[in-house]
């Protein structure tokens, strides 16, 4: 295991300007056995907000500031609500490189290469395909960076919003009108994107025809970064393991629809997760196992015995200088 009191004595002077100055999604990639990343937060509610409001504030979609608040209002937590940020996050089980998206997390996490001999993370939630227009899984990358896209929708696609009583042109020129917004990547898939959206109230949902929307802030920001050959890696994982210095957390999103039999077998998958990462199921709190899956929150939550040793210390409090409210 990586010496905690090492790796964050290099990094104070990074996490220092991280809480000052960068954006609140960009943290430092911890080393190879610590998963855990970012911190959650809480913030007041205002008068005017809906979670809609406070989730894109936060760097967050919809279906996760919804599952980390249960019972709130979405359209009117009411002023002085301490909403829940679920701004900390497992890593996928992937290679650490590139771009990786977990579908059923919907959120993306990309890779950067290694600034000033750190390398660091940033995540964005985004919007997937529905049902009946899923998102694929496996290994692509980026094959084209298009500012100010147009939109040709496909034959399909134009029958649909015909039935509705929209009828699309053969293509959507570039500007506030298109869905596409004004950055796309373009992935080695045919016919499928990274894009923003003219939309951005839709980011962590099941609303698009198979590719990925971003909020047109992260959108900007990702296209301005990545570069043509850039791997992207579509995963399923709605239950997640991670450690960090002896403790053992588990992170649920609700399992994909079609993915059928993943969430009446999730106990089994858990267990078969935990043995990948040599946790005896002997020390694991089951019941908080169960209560996670019964209620997700999309947090990650602890679910062996706490370490309390000071290097587990050391780990804790630089963190919570990233704690920044709203």
């Amino acid at each position: 295991m990586t010496a905690p009191h090492t790796w964050l004595r290099s990094l104070l002077p990074l996490l220092g300007a991280l809480a000052l100055h960068a954006r609140a999604d960009t943290v430092p990639l911890p080393p190879s056995d610590v998963d855990l990343i970012g911190q959650v937060k809480v913030v007041t509610a205002r008068h005017e907000d809906t979670l809609l409001d406070i989730a894109r504030r936060g760097g967050l979609g919809y279906t996760e500031i919804k599952m980390a608040n249960r019972g709130v209002d979405p359209w009117m937590p009411g002023e002085g609500t301490q909403v829940v940020l679920p701004t900390q996050h497992i890593l996928p089980m992937a290679p650490r490189e590139g771009i990786v998206i977990n579908i059923p997390e919907m959120r993306l996490y990309y890779y950067l290469p290694a600034r000033g001999g750190i390398p660091q993370v940033e995540t964005y939630p985004i919007s997937i395909g529905r049902y009946d227009w899923r998102t694929p899984l496996g290994v692509t990358q980026i094959t084209q960076k298009v500012p100010n896209p147009t939109w040709t929708p496909p034959e399909s696609i134009r029958i649909e919003h015909a039935a509705k009583g929209d009828i699309l042109p053969p293509v959507v020129p570039a500007g506030p009108d298109n869905p596409l917004g004004q950055f796309a990547l373009r992935l080695g898939v045919p016919g499928y994107l990274i894009h923003g959206t003219n939309k951005p109230y839709g980011i962590g949902m099941r609303v698009t025809h198979g590719c990925l929307r971003l909020y047109p802030e992260d959108i900007a920001t990702l296209f301005n970064q990545v570069t043509p050959g850039v791997k992207v890696n579509f995963v399923s994982q709605p239950y997640k393991i991670g450690q960090a210095f002896g403790v053992t957390y588990l992170e649920v999103h609700p399992p994909l629809k079609e993915e059928k039999g993943r969430r009446e077998g999730a106990l089994g998958e858990i267990a078969r997760l935990l043995a990948s990462r040599g946790v005896a199921t002997a020390d694991v709190d089951w019941v908080a196992v169960r209560r996670e899956l019964a209620k997700p929150t999309g947090i990650p939550v602890p679910i062996t015995q706490p370490d309390d040793s000071p290097q587990l210390d050391a780990y804790r409090k630089p963190h919570e200088t990233l704690a920044i409210g709203r």
